[in-house]
């Protein structure tokens, strides 16, 4: 398609001088009869003949150039979308989780749709290229100063549009954090997750003054630039005007005087605008190429941001069965940017087949450990071991796949119920025997029975035909994710806090029964679910304050004990 839109327009350059000359024939042929007597018209008809035919040519290639531009546009944002997600998934947790990444991310965005024309333009560039250097041909045969006008006549043009784009990718770039709150703004105002606060809360009025508030400022700001940009503009651009002008009579002169036939004054006069107007859309096309590159570069800016957490080259294959467990050998971690210490110094074994539950205030550093065990952060200092070899060692993806973890934050897709669950292993996402068996396992079964059309619902309300879910509905579907792989370690963070206490214990009983000799971790501020496990790590402020077995740490008689007495009091 490429290949076939730059043959169509070399094609379509060559049209408007020829056009032009035949023109010049016929008006110079109809002069020349009019002062004859016999009035042979054969010459005209083909020469009228032949314009017409170069008239329907070029419109059927207009036609054709504008599908190639349009069907070449949908593949590269297609591609460029497709690449931007493929990258964005390559790319560590914590860069998800810094601003300056986000606007990165947000200008990069922007581009898969806004600059598909860029190709277009690049094209028709090429294009009016090739069809200048025919017509300058035409005009340096019958006079060269004319090329020399022209040339002058649109270079303010072209330095003040070029000045002005620059000053609009600087304006753009610099409101990217504004332009995201706004479009955040806007999601939060009308969107089904938000609707019961922002009603209840009565907060439309306040979302709706933040944003007029700040696209107001934006718009401040865009028109005092855009009026500068017009004043500018016009006045260079009647400069232009004036120039052509002057060429026009020069030619008309010579008319006039007889040096030049008018065929040839049509032929110049014609030449000449085209020119002027193809100088000046090239101008104006080359700032705007150059503008577009501009932002075009914070796709590929996007593009070479590289994790720094991947595997190695030459990585270990994990072990098939894990034989001794992972250790956590004085580890510590603080998040890019933070001076706080969220793990500190941590030295605890996980062993083959424990079940090991993490208790701690919230802020103690629970989720940020098991993101370290499943690699989504790495260690500030000290060691993660997996059968006393780094946890760095071992192939990403490989480590991955064996981990099956279910966070207190998970999202509720708006897919299928067998897709959601599918979730846990993508890869089967159509073995129903797999999404059934994931599902009974975690009692996700009982909710997808009561549904219209079973595992073939689609959840959440976005969608047409859609059926929400309570709370405690959505954490059985979730659950059902972490049973959809054989992971030799299973990580529940939280996952069942909506569940009701009775609810909460039957899931994990449950789940202590089903993965028998692999090893987990727990996480749940109900010391009844908590108890269930082969031991407790009480972290506080990233450290570890205790760790036993929920006997001995109620014989501690420590911060653990504190705590599940003053729960226990709470059911008297």
């Amino acid at each position: 398609m490429a290949l076939g839109n730059v043959l169509l327009r070399i094609v379509k350059s060559a049209i408007p001088l020829t056009m032009l000359y035949i023109g010049k024939l016929i008006i110079d042929e109809v002069i020349r009869l009019s002062d004859t007597a016999e009035k042979d018209l054969n010459y005209v008809w083909l020469l009228l003949g032949l314009e017409l035919g170069l008239a329907v040519i070029s419109e059927l290639i207009n036609r054709s150039i504008n599908l190639l531009d349009s069907l070449l546009g949908d593949l590269v944002a297609n591609r460029t979308s497709v690449d931007l997600i493929r990258h964005a998934s390559r790319l560590d947790l914590y860069q998800f989780e810094d601003p300056e990444f986000y606007d990165k991310l947000e200008r990069a965005r922007r581009q898969t749709t806004g600059r598909t024309v860029l190709m277009s333009q690049v094209l028709s560039q090429l294009q009016n290229f090739i069809t200048l250097l025919f017509l300058g041909a035409g005009l340096v045969a019958f006079n060269p100063w004319l090329i020399l006008i022209l040339v002058l006549a649109v270079i303010p043009s072209f330095i003040g549009e070029t000045y002005f784009n620059r000053q609009n990718y600087s304006l753009t770039r610099s409101w990217t954090p504004e332009r995201r709150e706004l479009d955040y703004l806007r999601f939060i105002g009308a969107s089904d997750q938000t609707a019961k606060e922002v009603k209840i809360f009565n907060l439309s009025d306040f979302i709706t003054e933040r944003f007029d508030h700040l696209s107001m400022k934006y718009y401040r700001a865009n028109r005092s630039l855009s009026i500068r940009h017009a004043s500018w503009g016009s006045l260079l651009s009647i400069l232009g005007t004036l120039s052509y002008y002057g060429a026009y009579i020069f030619i008309i002169i010579q008319a006039v005087t007889g040096v030049i036939t008018v065929g040839t004054l049509t032929f110049l006069s014609g030449s000449f605008s085209r020119m002027q107007g193809l100088l000046q859309s090239m101008m104006t096309n080359f700032s705007r190429i150059a503008e577009s590159a501009l932002y075009l570069q914070d796709l590929f800016d996007f593009f070479a941001i590289e994790p720094l957490i991947k595997t190695k080259k030459n990585a270990l294959a994990f072990p098939d069965k894990v034989k001794e467990g992972f250790v956590f050998n004085k580890v510590s971690f603080k998040y890019p940017g933070s001076e706080r210490w969220a793990i500190r110094n941590l030295t605890f074994t996980l062993n083959k087949g424990d079940k090991m539950a993490l208790v701690g205030e919230n802020g103690a550093g629970k989720t940020t450990l098991v993101k370290l065990l499943a690699r989504l952060y790495e260690p500030t200092e000290g060691q993660i071991l997996l059968d006393g070899i780094d946890l760095r060692e071992y192939s990403l993806k490989e480590l991955r796949d064996n981990i099956g973890i279910i966070f207190q934050d998970y999202i509720r897709f708006q897919l299928t119920a067998s897709e959601n669950i599918a979730i846990g292993n993508i890869q089967q996402v159509g073995e129903m025997p797999i999404i059934e068996n994931a599902a009974q396992k975690s009692l996700a079964d009982t909710v997808v029975d009561q549904l219209p059309e079973g595992f073939a619902t689609r959840l959440g309300k976005r969608f047409s035909g859609g059926v929400d879910l309570s709370g405690g509905q959505w954490q059985k579907i979730a659950l059902a994710r972490a049973y959809m792989r054989d992971a030799q370690l299973l990580i529940l963070d939280e996952p069942t806090s909506a569940l009701d206490a009775r609810a909460e214990h039957e899931v994990f009983l449950r789940f202590s029964e089903l993965i028998e000799d692999k090893s987990a971790v727990l996480i749940s501020h109900r010391f009844s679910t908590v108890r269930m496990a082969d031991r407790i790590l009480f972290l506080e402020n990233g450290q570890l304050l205790e760790l036993g077995s929920h006997e001995e740490l109620l014989a501690m008689n420590g911060k653990y004990a504190e705590l599940f007495h003053l729960q226990a009091q709470g059911y008297v």
